[in-house]
């Protein structure tokens, strides 16, 4: 349920794909690019003619000379609208033949895919953990509120009884007052232990990312995982393979690799190929001819079409930037140097956490053996005391205090038990077997030699 409905868990599966989006966008590189162009277009314009000396006094005579179909005069003058209609298509074409920004741009964007699938994984790591102990922490307060109602149902008969002594006139005052003032520690107890309980609840529910009306519960009891059968060694190296959490990081560094070499071979020269082919139509109208002369030449209306195509090879080279591109690359060259350092922090830091984990399992389990033991001894002890109260050859107050112990052993029993679990589930957080793509099936379970 966490898995289908964390919020964090979502928000990695889509930096996975924003990932490879970015990885398919920069392939694209590879490939030509077509563009098609087209566009409409009117426009109209007015002409106006003076003539301040007319062809006559070129002596061509004929249609020419005065009275003739191209005779201007001079001082003639004239007036010409014209309208302008056209429309265009065609291709443009590019294509890179050498440009040695472009695999590093690829690499580093295949190395960012990784990153983001390396955190989606150690995600589910995470996500693992938190559920545990939270299931772990609620049946741990599900026992507490047990314990405290047994304690507190068995101070009111205790209780009772004193009273009833009180009453016969056996026992003095005092008795009843320390018997009300230990069952109202009881009832304290017993309602922070409710209140924890519905806090690890609703803590847990915010892990599943359930509506707010519902309410999980630990349908399970309480089962003690086995002790971790590895050695800590072999649990250290088996932490190392595949880790995300350190594959995520190495992931970082390809990726500042890739951008720095990406950066730099911006200095170095570019060639492409370039071509354009494309149709022209246009219509011309001419109109409004005012004026004494001019009118023959005018052609009412005109349809004219035409293509045109071009290739070529462009050469780029960035001579002169004054040292920004080779500032670029010295920072990308220190934050691969700082990732080389988080690199080994973060090993150590699992190395931290796993031992931690694998000496506080061992702990824990010692710990239980030891809580079973003192469970067993104080439960006789306690048989006995309440016997020996109900024949009268005990007083309450050592039945109140063997029954405190009994109580204050069974904590001690749980917690240990819990510990157990709880220590397990980090030790299998560094080790579970993770998904890195966010649509494989998910299946944590790790199979461990016995």
């Amino acid at each position: 349920m966490a898995n289908q409905h964390s919020p964090e868990l979502q928000e990695q599966r889509l930096e996975v794909a924003r990932s490879l989006a970015d990885l398919q966008a920069r392939l694209g590189r590879y490939w030509p690019q077509i563009e098609a162009l087209a566009g409409l277009g009117y426009d109209q314009s007015g002409t106006g003619f003076r003539v301040p000396e007319g062809n006559p006094v070129l002596g061509f005579g004929g249609p020419f000379a005065p009275g003739g179909a191209f005779y201007v005069p001079t001082g003639a003058t004239a007036y010409l609208n014209q309208g302008n209609r056209s429309a265009a298509a065609g291709l443009d074409l590019r294509y890179a033949l050498v440009d040695f920004a472009r695999t590093p741009a690829v690499q580093e964007a295949r190395a960012r895919l990784k990153e983001s699938r390396s955190r989606y994984a150690n995600g589910l790591r995470r996500l693992q953990l938190a559920v545990s102990e939270g299931y772990y922490n609620l049946q741990r307060n599900d026992q507490l509120v047990r314990i405290r109602e047994a304690d507190l149902r068995n101070d009111l008969v205790i209780l009772q009884d004193v009273l009833a002594l009180k009453q016969a006139g056996l026992v003095p005052r005092l008795d009843v007052l320390r018997r009300r003032a230990i069952e109202a520690e009881s009832q304290e107890l017993l309602t922070q232990a409710l209140a924890d309980r519905a806090v690890a609840r609703r803590r847990l529910a915010t892990l599943l990312n359930l509506e707010p009306g519902l309410t999980p519960t630990a349908s399970d009891p309480v089962q003690l995982q086995p002790s971790w059968p590895l050695a800590l060694e072999s649990s250290l190296l088996a932490a190392y393979q595949g880790n995300p959490e350190l594959e995520a990081v190495l992931a970082t560094r390809e990726a500042l690799a890739g951008n720095k070499d990406a950066v730099a071979a911006q200095l170095l020269p570019k060639l492409s190929f370039v071509g354009q082919a494309g149709a022209l139509g246009a219509q011309t109208s001419q109109w409004s001819i005012t004026g004494d002369c001019c009118g023959t030449t005018v052609i009412p209306i005109v349809n004219s079409s035409g293509y045109d195509w071009s290739v070529g090879l462009t050469f780029r080279w960035l001579l002169f930037d004054a040292g920004s591109t080779a500032a670029q690359v010295r920072s990308l060259a220190r934050q691969e140097e700082a990732q080389a350092q988080r690199y080994a922090a973060q090993r150590n830091d699992i190395r931290l956490r796993l031992e931690q984990a694998f000496f506080e399992h061992e702990a824990s389990l010692a710990k239980l053996a030891s809580a079973r033991r003192a469970v067993a001894a104080i439960l006789e002890g306690f048989r006995d005391a309440r016997l020996r109260y109900k024949s009268g050859l005990s007083d309450e107050t050592t039945l109140s205090l063997t029954q405190d112990r009994l109580v204050q052993s069974l904590v001690r029993r749980l917690n240990a038990t819990i510990d157990v679990n709880i220590t397990y589930a980090r030790l299998l957080r560094e080790l579970l077997p993770v998904p890195r793509d966010p649509g494989a099936p998910l299946q944590p379970r790790l199979d461990l030699p016995q």
